[in-house]
């Protein structure tokens, strides 16, 4: 559960008192009425967190967009475009770009071209432009790290808390990095608990169950990312897939939160991994490649390969200062996410029922 290396700066509480005084004050006022939160005539699904830094929200979005798609559901997706270089509502298309709609909502657009795929700071307004979409209408919005945005009230709320520092071990920023006191998980409808390891125990389920102390309209889930196989960046000009011998040098280049998982799973490919890790949602600069590129020159041997996230990809693939003799040894390692304990199947049909009995109800309302 608790990674032994997190660490809270206690002598920071002070700062955090007073900055959940504020958090507390302004939920308090959506509590009351005072601010509003606004409802609208199509399911809505947020996921989101309430800690800074990287719990695998894309993937599990991701998840939910190929779970609707499969039943039919024009499904729709809606984000602020965090450090994208644009403002306002914005429709993406295929020939939207990474600095225009932001790393995520490109990947996903990317990876499921046929759906909605819209950026907006103000989701109120973002979610009333895609609803004037036609041919075909937006039956579902999926809402992407938008727990704190309270002014839409979702149907359902997925809270993501990462199994290696979970939302009830953590303190509010900034002595540790949670966004709202702990109770502000009891918005959600579901809570998942992301990033298990593959030896996770049972008895780990049944303590983290009692120390998150959901209630009873609360259900908790446990997921774990599952990796897929690797993949050329630039498929005309690498070789293709390939598989890994044990014996590759490899530079894995990050701009995400959490790269600890990643480093592992590499680490099972090949014991030579070096890591260049950057900050989350890391705009590649100049410079930046010219590291990589010399980080890349000083492997050894003739197995050499760059390993990176999806996310990283995006930033990557048409970046103009990239070096073309880098292009061949770029390999991306895809993430999808996993149910542990047998839960995809009840997973599965509470978000399809939710989806379709909102629907339902709403067709009859409308007679």
């Amino acid at each position: 559960m608790k990674d032994a290396s997190v660490k809270i700066h206690h002598w920071l509480y002070p700062l955090s008192w007073l900055y959940g005084t504020g958090v507390y004050l302004r939920n308090k006022l959506f509590d009351w009425g005072w601010l509003r939160s606004r409802s609208f005539d199509v399911p809505v699904i947020c996921v989101g967190n309430i800690a800074v830094g990287g719990t695998g929200k894309t993937p599990h979005t991701e998840y939910l967009i190929k779970l609707l798609q499969n039943e039919g559901i024009n499904v729709a997706t809606l984000s602020r475009g965090y450090k994208r270089k644009s403002k306002g509502y914005i429709l993406a298309t295929a020939e939207s770009s990474v600095q225009k709609i932001g790393d995520e909502p490109y990947q996903i657009k990317s990876k499921f071209p046929d759906i909605r795929v819209a950026v907006d700071e103000n989701r109120c307004h973002g979610i009333e432009q895609l609803l004037t979409l036609k041919s075909p209408a937006v039956d579902a919005v999926l809402l992407d790290d938008a727990f704190q945005h309270r002014h839409v009230k979702a149907g359902m709320n997925i809270l993501l808390t990462d199994y290696h520092r979970l939302l009830c071990d953590d303190a509010l920023l900034p002595a540790g990095r949670l966004r709202e006191p702990a109770c502000g998980k009891n918005r959600a409808q579901i809570v998942i608990v992301t990033k298990c390891p593959d030896d996770i125990k049972p008895i780990d389920f049944n303590i983290i169950t009692k120390r998150l102390n959901l209630y009873p309209y609360q259900q908790l889930y446990f997921s774990r990312f599952r990796y897929g196989s690797l993949m050329p960046l630039f498929p005309e000009k690498a070789k293709g897939r390939i598989t890994c011998t044990g014996d590759e040098q490899v530079l894995l280049v990050t701009g995400i939160a959490s790269p600890a998982p990643l480093v592992e799973e590499v680490k099972s490919y090949t014991p030579s991994v070096n890591l260049l890790e950057f900050g989350d949602h890391h705009d590649f600069g100049e410079k930046d490649l010219q590291v990589i590129e010399k980080q890349f020159n000083l492997l050894k041997g003739n197995n050499r390969l760059i390993i990176t996230t999806e996310k990283d990809a995006t930033r990557l693939k048409n970046h103009p200062n990239l070096n073309e003799t880098l292009k061949p040894y770029i390999y991306v390692l895809p993430i999808e996410i996993e149910f542990l304990q047998n839960q995809q199947y009840i997973f599965n049909q509470n978000i399809i029922g939710y989806v379709r009995t909102y629907s339902r109800n709403r067709s009859l309302s409308e007679r």
